[in-house]
């Protein structure tokens, strides 16, 4: 069940000391509808995320483009604009991990303070999720000592 909070709830959010987030995820597909249908799915993810409160959306018109890949001769490119708002940083962290936007800002606060425990916290988060996902064959790092 997706359920976006208002432009104004996310302003007093912020107001308390929320982070205020943009986001743009971008995708690539051979056709107009499976890319629509990718984003649609990844944007309905993230809105029921419960680290976060989403409060607006925008997708771009989609745009042909040529010769993406090798082998592919044309595929449609399409932008979603995200902005929500966050308790912490570290749910930042992990939305960025998770979702893998294409690019970040921060609207606001402008400063911020954050306790060692809460930035250990999120380096342990951030490895743990290293740690999976090269478990699963998708990325990691794999170090190899020799004498």
């Amino acid at each position: 069940m997706v359920i976006m909070i208002s432009p104004a709830e996310a302003k007093e959010k912020a107001a308390s000391g929320w982070f205020n987030i943009w986001l743009a995820f971008e995708g690539m597909a051979i056709s107009q509808q499976v890319i629509k249908s990718a984003l649609d799915d990844l944007l309905g993810k993230l809105e029921d995320d419960q680290k976060i409160k989403v409060y607006e959306k925008e997708y771009l018109e989609p745009v042909k483009v040529e010769n993406p890949l090798k082998g592919i001769m044309e595929a449609w490119s399409q932008v979603v604009n995200v902005k929500f708002v966050a308790k912490n940083f570290g749910e930042i962290v992990q939305i960025v991990v998770q979702y893998g936007p294409s690019a970040v800002e921060i609207l606001g606060p402008s400063k911020s303070q954050m306790s060692i425990s809460e930035a250990q916290d999120i380096l342990n988060n951030i490895a743990g999720m290293m740690h999976r996902y090269a478990a699963a064959g998708i990325g990691g790092s794999v170090f190899v000592h020799s004498k």
